[in-house]
């Protein structure tokens, strides 16, 4: 059974648009639930627009994706791009101030939200079917005029909120300043991704309405942009929308994306922390890995599931259940678009040392650099990423939801339909290839281990 991916022009009387006529791959039986028939056009300005129709409710998701993020800064600025989510819903020339959200909750929007990472900034809601006209101005009166209604006391109030999110999310987070030092050795300066996507308390302060202004006008261009409207609605009135609220626009050229060789490390490099508000042990190994959907990225996904993901984890099993050493376990491939990281973390039990703690994930991993995992631990792990994207799919909107899900292999792949391509990702994973991955990628000598380490309590004379 072929899904079909419906890209014929439709003759609605409005200019002629970019179109890309595509047949998405055949999914396999089982698997026809996860398609999604899409079209693809562009619009004279640039702007990307993706349509995919679902009438099962009556709702529809509009999510927007710029591409653009903490990546894309320049030293000494970083944090923009987290700002400018913040900025996006201040007001516009059009809309009044502090009004974008509650307007579109009292139209009963859902799953209303925006996003920063370091690869992209995206905005996103899902409102009733007869709503999807007041969603797409709003979205295009910030994409236009948001300039006409930015002032220095609306950023100096969205660099506050911003850097108190900061104090929360890393300086007075158990291990947050430590997992900062980790992620700047793994990824030391100038390179985009050295930092947190929130970026530093002096950048933060040192941003000028000037600064802010250039930033959108290089990086908030419907060039830089695409629009994802997904759920019940019919193709010729989206069209109608989309033309009327975002082809006036002004366009200008799509900004350059930085270029940077993949980072290699030749030696271990060993971090050790007074950790000042975690009141017990971490250890974090972490190492870099090809970026997100390139070959080996699906490997170190299923690998990271087998070593840390459930009680059955090798990880849990070792740590937690055999040896009694550790309160909790983790690991994870974190998928990005230069570059990826892989990492295991351990929380040493009350009266642990770190150092107990990093001999036995080492044994662990010496463990699978020997033997690889078992054939019943990689269709475990391939169960439970088919699982997560199935319940994703069962929503328009939100996070990995039909319409996130066409935006993020768009963006990363220029592909939206890649979703079959993905899956097969995982089916092609063998023992072997993880045996190899680890082997190739996890060496001892290209990691950096973080010691994050509280200080003793001074004993009563």
């Amino acid at each position: 059974m072929k899904a079909f991916i419906a890209a014929a022009a439709l003759a609605l009387g409005l200019p002629a648009f970019a179109q890309q006529q595509q047949e998405a791959k055949p999914l396999s039986p089982g698997r026809e639930a996860l398609a999604i028939p899409y079209e693809k056009y562009t619009l004279p300005n640039g702007l990307e627009v993706l349509l995919a129709r679902d009438p099962k409710l009556p709702v529809v998701a509009v999510n927007i994706w710029y591409h653009v993020g903490s990546y894309d800064e320049q030293p000494g600025r970083t944090g923009f791009a987290h700002l400018f989510e913040h900025m996006m819903f201040q007001g516009s020339k059009h809309v009044p101030d502090d009004v974008h959200i509650a307007l579109l909750e009292q139209l009963g929007a859902t799953d209303l939200n925006g996003t920063t990472n370091f690869d992209r900034t995206n905005y996103f809601e899902t409102v009733p079917s007869n709503q999807l006209a007041t969603a797409l101005w709003l979205e295009s009166d910030r994409m236009g005029f948001l300039l006409d209604a930015l002032d220095e006391k609306k950023l100096r109030t969205q660099q506050e909120v911003v850097k108190n999110e900061r104090r929360q999310s890393v300086e007075t987070r158990p291990y947050g300043l430590a997992q900062e030092k980790l992620w700047q050795a793994l990824f030391p300066a100038p390179h985009p991704y050295f930092g947190k996507v929130i970026g530093s308390m002096a950048d933060l302060d040192a941003a000028t309405v000037d600064d802010v202004k250039a930033f959108f006008r290089t990086w908030y261009t419907p060039a830089n942009a695409t629009l994802a409207i997904v759920g019940d609605f019919d193709p010729q009135e989206a069209r109608a929308l989309v033309e009327k609220y975002f082809a006036t626009l002004q366009g200008s050229p799509k900004p350059a994306r930085p270029q940077v060789a993949p980072l290699v490390r030749a030696q271990e490099q060993v971090i050790r922390h007074d950790e000042k508000v975690g009141t017990l042990p971490l250890v974090v190994m972490s190492w870099l890995t090809p970026p997100y959907l390139s070959t080996g990225d699906a490997v170190a996904d299923v690998l990271a599931n087998v070593l840390g993901t459930g009680k059955s984890s090798r990880l849990y099993k070792h740590l937690v259940v055999d040896k009694g050493l550790a309160q909790s376990v983790s690991a994870s491939q974190q998928s990005l678009g230069a570059q990826s990281v892989f990492s295991v973390e351990a929380v040493a039990r009350p009266g642990v040392s770190s150092d107990a703690l990093a001999r036995e994930l080492d044994a662990v991993l010496d463990t699978v650099r020997r033997e690889g995992p078992s054939a019943a631990e990689l269709d475990q792990a391939r169960t439970r990423f088919e699982t997560q994207m199935l319940a994703g799919l069962q929503s328009v909107g939100g996070f990995g939801g039909k319409a996130d899900t066409l935006q993020t292999y768009n963006h990363y792949h220029g592909d939206p339909g890649f979703l079959m391509g993905d899956l097969e990702r995982y089916d092609a994973v063998t023992p072997e290839a993880v045996r190899d991955f680890a082997r190739e990628y996890l060496k001892p000598g290209a990691r950096v281990v973080l010691h994050a380490v509280p200080a003793q309590p001074k004993e009563k004379p």
